[in-house]
C-alpha cells in the first residue's frame, strides 16, 4: 500500500514540476521527512535520485518541441555545475540555519521581483545589461541549493529565467534542461554517500516518470490558452510563500 501511495504522489508531483519547470526534489524532501519519517540526510539523497529520471524525460520532450533556450541554459550550467560540486563538498561545515535563512530571503526577493517586473520578450534577453552575469549568479545559487541541501534549485532557476526575459513554457522548458544536469551532478555525490532509500525512492520515481511523459504534452495544450499569462505571477507568489514559511 505504501508503494502505491508513493507512486501516486510521484505521478502528481512529476506532472506538476515538469509542467512548471521545477525539479521537485524539495517537495519529495518534505514528503519523505514529514510523511515517511526518513532522516534528513537519507531524504535529501533520495529526493535528488527520485527527481532525476523524470527530469531527463521532461527535458528530452521539451527539446524535441524546440522550447529550450540552450544558450542561456548553458550559461547557467557553466556556473551551476561547479557550485553543485562545491556545495556537496562543503555541506558538512555550513551552518544549516544560516544557509536556510539566506535561501528563504533570496526566494522572497526573487518572488517580489517577478511580481513587479514588466513582461519582456525573449528576443531582448541578450540586450539586457549584464545578462550573462545574472544568468551565472542564478546558476550558482541554484547549484548551491542542490549541493548543500539536496534540493533541485528549480525555484531559483525558473525565477532567474523569467527575470532574464524568457516567457511562459520556454522558461519552464529551459529550467527543466538546466535542472537535469544539476541534478545528475548532485545525485552522483549523494549516491556515493550511500544514503538513498531505494524502497521509498523507486515508487516515487516510477510515478514521476509517468508524470514527466504527460507534462510536456499538457504544456502544448496549455500554451494555446490564457493559462500562460498566469505562470509568472503565480510563480512569484509561490516563491514568496516558500520564503516566508520558515521565517515566521
Amino acid at each position: 500500500m505504501q508503494s502505491i501511495i508513493l507512486g501516486m504522489i510521484g505521478l502528481f508531483i512529476g506532472t506538476l514540476v515538469i509542467l512548471f519547470g521545477g525539479g521537485g526534489a524539495a517537495i519529495y524532501l518534505g514528503i519523505l521527512t514529514g510523511l515517511f519519517n526518513l532522516s534528513a540526510a537519507s531524504a535529501s539523497s533520495t529526493s535528488l535520485v527520485t527527481a532525476l529520471p523524470s527530469l531527463i524525460i521532461g527535458a528530452g520532450s521539451y527539446y524535441r518541441q524546440g522550447k529550450i533556450n540552450t544558450k542561456i541554459g548553458n550559461q547557467m550550467l557553466l556556473a551551476a555545475i561547479p557550485a553543485v560540486v562545491l556545495g556537496a563538498l562543503t555541506a558538512p561545515v555550513i551552518p544549516t540555519n544560516f544557509y536556510k535563512w539566506l535561501i528563504e530571503i533570496i526566494l522572497i526577493l526573487l518572488g517580489i521581483n517577478m511580481l513587479i517586473q514588466k513582461n519582456n520578450h525573449s528576443t531582448t534577453i541578450y540586450r539586457q545589461p549584464h545578462a550573462r552575469l545574472k544568468a551565472s549568479l542564478f546558476g550558482i545559487l541554484g547549484g548551491l541549493m542542490v549541493g548543500v541541501a539536496g534540493m533541485s534549485g528549480g525555484a531559483v532557476i525558473l525565477a532567474g529565467l523569467f527575470l532574464l526575459g524568457l516567457k511562459d513554457f520556454q522558461a519552464t522548458a529551459t529550467s527543466t534542461y538546466v535542472l537535469t544536469f544539476m541534478t545528475i551532478t548532485g545525485a552522483l555525490f549523494h549516491i556515493a554517500g550511500g544514503q538513498v532509500d531505494w524502497a521509498a525512492g523507486l515508487p516515487l520515481m516510477f510515478g514521476a516518470l509517468v508524470g514527466a511523459v504527460i507534462a510536456p504534452k499538457l504544456a502544448q495544450l496549455l500554451a494555446k490558452t490564457k493559462v500562460t499569462a498566469y505562470i509568472k505571477p503565480v510563480t512569484g507568489i509561490l516563491l514568496i510563500l516558500l520564503g516566508t514559511k520558515s521565517l515566521f
